[in-house]
């Protein structure tokens, strides 16, 4: 039978979803067996791994419990840590999550834990996602995206149960997860009856995060700074805070999206003051815009005339939603 390494390599490439290393583990049993003697188990072996491999990569599949599919989404992300724009403090502190994810042996021989309980606050469109999906990148793990508007949409008066139901799962399978719209659980609402429960869920998901020991990277993203109370606080390794990208932010985020369509005299800090008060992901969208019109008109080049305009109309858009 097989050894008792090649069994414990077989489970650990399918806790960390490693579905090349669990192959590989399980070719290396066959094999074994096969110079055994037990060439019919060893064929049988060989034959699911090669069934298995044949098959379509499934994508946003997770084994979660079937009530809950469509509110939990998978991905695996390709965004490194240098198209991740913020500022340098904010920046160090990301690196310092990834370095002590990556070293987290070397500080539990010294009884200390690594950062992985995050909360992120921040305007809508600051860099708070992205950051996750670059700390997934980073980390070579999946991101799963527990949307947390829906859930309680979908389960109200029992989303506490449902949220057990995530954290027992997350302990058998790791990666980066992102409670997104913790508003949801933390706004304030206007009905008694939904405070109340509001703040049930809250306090059970602050339980939930406090007594996690698995070793995943748990981010929660709010919009909503009233949140940070001590509580809060206490429960997680970290705040941070995201803030409208500055002016220099502006031409590094621009100069970096336009890429080749932004030619020598295009003037950057220009198009950066032009669009002072977007967030970063108005201006992602005013950058991916220009590109597109450009393509379209068979120009290489994308005008300053024509990028100032795009944003004018983002501004447009925001100005929009205050009236």
């Amino acid at each position: 039978m097989a050894t008792a390494e090649q069994i414990k390599a077989l489970i650990r490439s399918h806790l960390s979803m490693n579905a090349e290393q669990f192959y590989a583990s399980a070719l290396q049993i066959a094999a074994h067996e096969a110079r055994q003697g037990h060439d019919a188990l060893a064929h049988e072996i060989k034959t699911m791994v090669d069934h298995a491999k044949s098959r379509p990569a499934p994508t946003n599949v997770i084994a979660f419990p079937q009530e809950l599919s469509g509110l939990i989404l998978t991905e695996q992300p390709a965004r490194p840590l240098v198209s991740l724009v913020v500022d340098d403090a904010l920046k160090a502190r990301i690196e310092r999550v990834i370095l002590e994810f990556r070293q987290q042996a070397k500080l539990k021989k010294h009884g200390l834990a690594h950062r992985r309980k995050l909360l992120l606050s921040g305007e809508p469109g600051t860099g708070k996602t992205m950051t996750a999906q670059v700390l997934a990148t980073e980390l070579k793990h999946p991101l799963h995206i527990i949307q947390m508007d829906r859930l309680v949409t979908k389960f109200m008066g029992e989303t506490g149960a449902k949220l057990r139901q995530i954290f027992e799962r997350m302990r058998a399978m790791p990666g980066v997860y992102l409670f997104d719209e913790f508003d949801a659980i933390g706004g304030e609402r206007g009905l008694g009856n939904d405070v109340g429960e509001m703040r049930r869920v809250l306090n059970a998901f602050l339980q939930f995060i406090e007594n996690d020991a698995s070793d995943n990277l748990i981010i929660a993203a709010t919009n909503n700074p009233r949140l940070l109370d001590r509580a809060l606080f206490r429960r997680f390794d970290d705040v941070l805070h995201y803030t409208l990208p500055d002016g220099e932010s502006r031409q590094r985020l621009i100069a970096n999206l336009l890429g080749t369509f932004k030619g020598p005299q295009f003037p950057i800090e220009k198009a950066a003051n032009a669009g002072q008060g977007l967030s970063h992901s108005e201006i992602d969208r005013a950058c991916r815009d220009a590109i597109k019109l450009a393509i379209l008109e068979n120009k290489s080049r994308v005008t300053f005339a024509l990028f100032k305009a795009l944003l004018k109309e983002r501004h447009a858009a925001y100005e929009g939603k205050e009236r």
